[in-house]
């Protein structure tokens, strides 16, 4: 679910971009009583774009803190176990574990 919110974030995104590239491709031909309107409706548009990531970067930022919560949780004791008994193996061929 959260992969499809995201696709759609990145959707509106690109409407906000397209918007914002139509209104800077718009200047200069715009009568100047239209100029304020268009830079208004540009600086909104940049606005809302610098919410969106802000709002993402957020997002990355709780993902991460909670993932490193997990991990924290978790043992490893015995994976770092088997681990250095290979890397022992590895370093003495004829060797056999314990």
């Amino acid at each position: 679910m959260t992969e499809d919110r995201n696709i759609g974030d990145i959707r509106e995104m690109e409407v906000r971009l397209a918007e914002l590239e139509r209104l800077a491709d718009e200047l200069g031909s715009v009568q100047e009583e239209e100029m304020v309107e268009s830079l208004d409706r540009a600086v909104g548009l940049l606005g809302e774009i610098n919410n969106s990531i802000e709002v993402g970067l957020r997002s990355a930022s709780d993902g991460e803190r909670e993932l490193g919560e997990v991990l924290g949780s978790m043992d490893f004791g015995p994976f770092d176990e088997a681990l250095e008994e290979l890397e022992r193996q590895e370093r003495n061929p004829g060797e056999r574990g314990s």
